[in-house]
Formats: C-alpha cells, structure tokens, sequence
C-alpha cells in the first residue's frame, strides 16, 4: 500500500470504504464459493453461517442500508500497534450487480491512533453517477504521524542511526474516475492539496538531515489507468489487476514546488489444484526533480516498516500462495524482494531487501469473498505481525 505519511493514512481510509463498500451480489457473481454458500433467509443469524453453523458475517454485511462501524487493527512497523474505527453511512443503488454495476455510495468518518502517539482524523464521501460509470471520491485528513528517517538509497550513517521526525499533515483529496463502457478498463483524474509540517528531532546542521523541515505543501494533479479483472475485491483467487499513474507537482496546482512521480502497479493471481492460489505482486515507483522526503518511493514489503527504505527509483515483487486446506481455514506462505536507488542511468547508491514470512487465514463472510488472519514476515531487521483483511494487496 508507495506512499507518503499523508497517504498512508488516505489509504486506511480506502481499506475502511473498501471492506464495507462491494454488494454480496457481485462478490457472488464473480466468485462462486465452492462450499455453496446459500441466499440470507430472513431471521437467520447474522453472524453464523446457516450451512455449516460456522462463524460467518455475511447476514451482517446484508444490510442493504443505514450505517456500518468499523474496527480495523494497525500493526504497521513504522508507526507501532494501534486501531482506525471509522463509521460509514452506506446507500445501495440499483444496478446490474452481476456486471459489477450498482455499488454503494458511503459517507464515512473516523480516526486512528498508535501506540507511538501517531494519530489521525478523517472523512470522505464516495459516489457513483451515471449507473455506476462515474465515479468521484472527496477526502480530507489531518494527522500527526511520527517517523523515523534513514537516509535514501544505500542510507550511509542514518540506516544504524536514524533521524526521528514528525509530520503534521492536513489535507484533501479530490478524485474522479471514468468507466469505459461496460469494460473493466477505468480512466481517472486526482487532486492533493496537502500542508505538512516537518518537525525533526536533531539541530540544524546534523549529518543526512533533509533539507524540507518546517511548513511544506505539495498541490498536483495525478491521471491513472485501471484495469481490472479480479473474480473478487476481497480476496481474489485469479484475474489481473493493472494501475498506472503520473503525478506533476508544482506552484501552479497549489504547492511550493515542482516535481513528478510515475507508478506502475500490477497484480495476477492464478488458481491451482487442491484448493490453492497463486498470487504475484509487481510494483514500481519513479520520481523526477525534487520532491520532498517524504514524498520519495520506498520499499513496501510485509517484513519492511513504511518509508524505511526510500529512494528516487524504487521496485519490488511479492508472490504469495494460499492453501484452504480445511473447510474454511487456510495456510498462506509468500517472499519478496525490493531495492531503492537514486540513480536511474547508473544504479548509485542503491540497497536491496529480501523478506518472507507464513500467515493463516479464516474465510469470515463466504458470500462476500472475506478472508481474514494474521501474517508474521520477516526482513531485514526485527519480525513483524500483520493483520489481514482480505487480501495484503488490497485495491480499492
């Protein structure tokens, strides 16, 4: 999930209008559970499933209105344990569901906090137009995110020794998206407007420091292309799903400087035999001028903390395979690999990671395609544990 501290929090949003946002319908049209889950009847438990009588939220998801509370779990490296809960207005519209038409529009408002005294307030609005070929999401955030910084690339003194910071956001985010026909093909268009408050916790003059501290703000326009043809939001089982984006920065949308960066994102996930998938994860993170810091690339590997290793240019790849082994429970493996540089023409200055780790993973709404469990990975420095929510790839 490459991303600066800002959107790093814009982005729990997204998991919280994402976990709520799909109708069980379309999860059923593109993914038929193999157990045959059947239809809600009216009066059955919303939180058992009536076929096998295990734990299943689908009856509690089923509600086609009316508001949503959500708890999501933080275990993110960089920022410690800590919670987001957020509460979502929801309005299903009528569609063809079955062609992946008529999605909800939600309303939601919530915050998180860490145990590293990262916090963060948000809000945001997602609307469908046009039966469901339009598009548009608002967003705004304020937060205050405590970090750690270890220098770009090879990092030199500061990956042994790094520089603790805060940053102070607050922001919106404004975003329209275009759906080409009835393909799986989406054209859009994204605003941010972002002031930032960079406060480091060394003197001036320290070795490695980053020349962006005090009030920064950052204004750009960022079109991307979509495609995607996952059998399922939640946890996908095969289908591609491709994003390419180009962002341009600069004092004439809004900001205090001028600067680009280009991602490319692709996922593909193939079904196996006895009960297993096959899932691999591409991405890469390109930026030009001079950006500030915390709006440079870095490695996103379960095993690596956020921005813990940034660079100008940054690529890596994960796969990850999943066995449902028995009934709904399954056992998940997956490795990674990245590497951060700062030389596009000659590779300089650049350092490789290499992660891996083992999971399980409990099937918790059979007629939504949820997948819930925990990931314990390992990397280059101390174990993490992750939280899951569908997919460790989610996009929204």
């Amino acid at each position: 999930m490459s991303r600066s501290p800002f959107r790093i929090l814009a982005a729990l949003l997204c998991v919280v209008l994402g976990f709520i946002g799909s109708p069980a319908q379309e999860a059923t049209a593109t993914q038929e559970s193999p157990k045959g889950e059947s239809p809600p009847d009216a009066g059955e438990s919303k939180f058992r499933s009536p076929d096998d009588g295990s734990l299943d939220l689908s009856s509690f998801l089923d509600r086609p209105y009316g508001f949503f509370p959500v708890l999501i779990p933080i275990t993110e490296p960089a920022v410690g344990y800590g919670a987001a809960a957020a509460l979502a207005f929801i309005k299903r519209n009528p569609g063809d569901e079955q062609a992946g038409f008529g999605r909800p529009d939600i309303t939601a408002a919530g915050g998180l906090m860490t145990q590293n005294d990262t916090w963060g307030l948000m809000a945001a609005d997602l609307r469908h137009w046009n039966n469901d070929r339009v598009e548009t999401f608002v967003g705004i955030l304020k937060a205050s995110v405590n970090l750690d910084f270890y220098g770009f690339g090879g990092g030199g003194d500061l990956r042994d020794d790094p520089l603790s910071y805060n940053l102070q956001p607050i922001g919106g985010v404004l975003r329209g998206r275009y759906r080409f026909g009835q393909s799986k093909l989406w054209g859009g268009l994204t605003y941010v407007l972002a002031d930032t408050q960079v406060d480091f916790d060394a003197p001036a003059g320290t070795p490695g420091l980053p020349a962006a501290s005090g009030d920064s703000r950052v204004g750009g326009l960022t079109p991307s292309l979509t495609y995607d043809s996952r059998d399922n939001f939640f946890t996908p089982t095969r289908g591609t799903f491709f994003e390419g984006t180009a962002g341009f920065y600069s004092e004439a949308l809004g900001g205090d400087s001028s600067f680009q960066r280009v991602g490319l994102v692709l996922i593909h996930q193939w079904p196996l035999a006895h009960q297993m998938d096959f899932g691999l994860r591409g991405r890469a993170q390109f930026s030009f001028s001079d950006p500030p810091f915390y709006m440079l690339p870095f490695i996103s590997l379960r095993g690596v903390a956020l921005l813990r290793y940034q660079g100008e240019e940054v690529a890596d790849v994960e796969a990850e395979l999943r066995w449902q082994f028995y009934k709904r429970y399954s056992l998940v493996g997956f490795a990674g690999t990245g590497v951060a540089w700062n030389d596009f023409e000659h590779f300089d200055d650049s350092i490789g990671v290499v992660t891996g780790g083992t999971g399980f993973r409990y099937e918790i709404a059979r007629r939504y395609g949820i997948h819930v469990g925990l990931d314990v990975a390992f990397g280059p420095e101390n174990p993490a544990i992750y939280v899951i929510f569908g997919s460790a790839w989610a996009r929204p």
